[in-house]
């Protein structure tokens, strides 16, 4: 095989890989990136690829993710799909789906005890999100799906 052909075995995988390869991250890594001393507004969607109503938002999420790139926003979707799915599953999905905004995989077994942390009133069901300004106090968790006019009003809520 000529040397040429043999270097783009290599270099075709990377075509299939989402421009936005997810962290895998613990629930205290999440709380301190959305309670950091700034006054962006995190919009924190919790959400499987496994999940019918999460799919199906995910559109919302990316059309805000969209519209608020020149501001004080963030969004970032917490997939809380098994880490040992990461390659076969997630990567696959978000390449599919191009997704364009911050994914990040929580690597957590211990649903009672993350949930709690992240938010005691959550009951545990997906989608749920969480709209959060530390610095001004501001926080919003909404256990079920969301319309983007609801974000766009949460966020105003917020102050930015």
């Amino acid at each position: 095989m000529p040397k040429k052909n043999l270097m783009l075995l290599f270099f075709i995988p990377c075509l299939w890989l989402p421009a936005n390869k997810p962290a895998i991250i613990k629930t205290a890594q999440l709380m301190q990136r959305i309670t950091s001393d700034n006054d962006t507004t995190y919009i924190v969607n919790f959400w499987a690829t496994w999940c019918g109503p999460c799919v199906k938002e995910l559109p919302v999420f990316e059309k805000l993710n969209e519209q608020v790139k020149d501001k004080k926003v963030k969004v970032l979707l917490v997939s809380l799909d098994f880490v040992a799915d990461y390659d076969s599953k997630l990567l696959p999905f978000l390449e599919r789906k191009k997704i364009k905004s911050e994914v990040m995989l929580l690597n957590e077994t211990k649903a009672n005890v993350f949930i709690d942390q992240i938010n005691p009133q959550w009951g545990g069901s997906i989608p749920a999100t969480m709209v959060i300004n530390h610095s001004k106090k501001y926080q919003r968790f909404i256990e079920e799906s969301v319309t983007l006019a609801y974000l766009e009003e949460e966020i105003k809520k917020s102050g930015n």
